[in-house]
């Protein structure tokens, strides 16, 4: 599938250096280093309880870490007042796993909602215009009066990222995207991410498992093995059987795991 190519800026969007994160003995994240371009789709491919999560609660701030540097739009995360977090917050968009969607309103209230709550000023011929943009972006204007509960598991997940982009964030971060989905669906949200990140000139952090999502969506692929990045580039160099395959045990068996043909 074809990617937006990515056009280095001077400096890195995204800029963690020597991150180190524990929750009581345990050593969850352990020198983590990575720099992130404007408009680069980067994946973070780790099996369950790697870690992966945990690393963009810390982008946010929503966790503390232990030592090292997180810099966001050049701004160090862990250095920032609480007015300014939530400035930074507005500017990044988060897609949940499931979704997220609020099951008593129809799609057109659980779109409004992050729009009218985060933007004051917006009149409704504003918002109405905002709704109309995203739905079309993600291919589902026509279920805009529907309520969550009678959409399928990839139409909620389209719908979770028409609610994230309406305040058109410059970073999206994306929470296993295809998680419990068919292939065929699994397919159409990996197109969609593509499409996100062409129309709207994203910057994106892609967490998975799924190495067909990593494969079609991943300018870069950072593959994360006991709280370190054993290996970051491009899917082809960080799965090339002449070298990880046989240098890694575990990133052997993760690419066998998934059965990538």
């Amino acid at each position: 599938m074809e990617k937006q190519e990515v056009k280095k800026d001077q400096e890195p969007i995204i800029s963690i250096k020597g991150l180190y994160k524990s929750f009581g003995d345990k050593d969850v994240l352990k020198d983590i280093n990575l720099e992130i371009s404007k408009g680069e789709n980067m994946v973070v491919l780790g099996r369950s309880g790697s870690g992966k999560s945990v690393l963009i609660k810390i982008l946010v701030g929503l966790l503390s870490f232990d030592k090292g540097t997180v810099k966001v739009f050049g701004k160090e995360v862990d250095k920032l007042s609480g007015k300014d977090l939530d400035a930074l917050r507005l500017r990044i968009g988060f897609s949940f796993q499931n979704s997220a969607l609020y099951d008593s309103m129809n799609v057109r209230q659980n779109l409004e909602f992050p729009l009218t709550m985060n933007k004051k000023d917006v009149n409704k011929g504003e918002v109405k215009k905002a709704v109309e943009e995203v739905l079309e972006a993600v291919g589902l204007k026509e279920k805009i009066n529907e309520m969550p509960g009678d959409l399928s598991g990839g139409q909620r997940k389209r719908i979770g990222i028409a609610r994230t982009l309406i305040l058109k964030p410059e970073i999206m971060l994306y929470d296993e995207p295809t998680s419990g989905l068919d292939p065929i669906t699994s397919e159409e949200i990996n197109k969609l991410i593509n499409d996100v990140q062409k129309k709207y000139n994203t910057t994106s952090i892609i967490i998975t498992h799924d190495l067909t999502c990593a494969k079609e969506t991943g300018s870069r692929v950072a593959m994360l093995l006991d709280g370190k990045f054993e290996k970051i580039g491009k899917f082809d160099e960080v799965f090339d059987p002449k070298s990880s395959h046989k240098d890694n045990k575990e990133i052997k068996s993760f690419f066998d795991y998934n059965f990538i043909q």
